[in-house]
């Protein structure tokens, strides 16, 4: 496909390849800018299932106006090709990043999370979910100051359907989504809604803070009962440098019901933050990232001086993981 024309953008190098899709850089001859063009894959062009979920995913994505997704200038058909043409992002996506580096800083992982929980929310209030969220497709590209040093997008709506519906287009039987991140209700063909998608975050940012995802098993099979019915293995085992309070964070977004998880992903990237203050075992506060000292306040560390009264007791979705402790 390399040098040929599709609806006036010229195709160039292939920049990513998916189970329906091929993405390639290519020239719009139009404006003479770099875009990035959408083919659907030509195994499956023929297949009306396919296209149909290849058109809506850029009538979801076009109707979003947020800056951490991926804008869509084009979508359409042209010569027998269906294509969506969008922004080029410069950068690489997440899973090309942990897969070099490993994992990364709590305050770093919480600052992509953030933007992509931003993104994930945003989709949510239009009624409409994501089903893959994944480091494919979360992209990075370089941000706007030493604040902000990274700047996210979020990609691929090719398996978002509309909330707390049973039907969609997948035929009868046929699994949609990836094993590592996909929510327990996905796997028994339950009704979905934006907590599949706090779920799936959840799954990301504890690959993000580890190196690998929550459950990690040899085959395919153990690894969706391990989704539905194994509890998270605790962060701080794998991570005994973050406070023992993201344990519980986490618990939370990968509960198995979706009624005992954050109601949205910035509730529960916020939470996160929230107990990534907290100084693990042995250590002094410092701030979320990890490296830099908390500054400090006179009047709370002179309060900070008065007797320990003890822990307050954990939130009720949290009670099993202290045991010994009364309801």
């Amino acid at each position: 496909m390399r040098g040929r024309t599709i609806a006036g953008y010229r195709l160039e190098d292939e920049i990513g390849r998916g189970g329906m899709a091929v993405v390639y850089r290519a020239h719009d001859l139009r404006l003479g800018r770099t875009v990035a063009v959408k083919l659907l894959a030509p195994e499956l062009a023929r297949n009306d299932t396919f296209r149909k979920r290849f058109a809506h995913e850029s009538r979801v994505a076009a109707s979003i106006d947020h800056p951490h997704i991926v804008p869509i200038f084009e979508a359409g058909e042209a010569e027998g090709v269906l294509f969506i043409a969008m922004r080029h992002v410069k950068g690489q996506d997440l899973r090309v990043l942990l897969d070099r580096a490993g994992r990364m800083p709590l305050g770093t992982a919480c600052r992509i999370a953030l933007q992509v929980a931003s993104a994930l929310d945003a989709a949510h209030a239009h009624d409409l979910v994501h089903r893959d969220v994944k480091p494919g497709n979360v992209l990075v590209t370089d941000g706007t100051d030493s604040d902000h040093p990274e700047h996210v997008y979020l990609t691929d709506f090719g398996l978002t359907k509309k909330s707390l519906s049973l039907t969609g287009f997948t035929r009868v039987g046929q699994f949609v989504g990836t094993l590592d991140y996909v929510a327990p209700e996905q796997i028994s063909g339950r009704p979905v809604d934006g907590r599949c998608d706090v779920y799936s975050l959840g799954c990301v940012v504890f690959e993000m803070l580890t190196g690998a995802p929550p459950f990690r098993r040899e085959e395919d099979m153990a690894l969706l009962w391990a989704h539905q019915y194994d509890p998270p293995p605790p962060l701080t085992d794998l991570r005994p440098d973050l406070p023992r309070g993201v344990d519980a964070v986490f618990a939370r977004a990968l509960a198995k019901a979706p009624d005992d998880r954050y109601g949205t992903c910035l509730g529960f990237v916020t939470e996160l933050r929230a107990a990534g203050r907290a100084p693990a075992p042995g250590e002094a506060q410092g701030s979320p990232e990890g490296d830099v000292p908390a500054p400090v306040d006179a009047a709370r560390a002179a309060a900070d001086s008065r007797p320990y009264p003890g822990p307050p007791p954990p939130p009720r979705w949290a009670t099993p993981m202290f045991p010994g402790r009364p309801d």
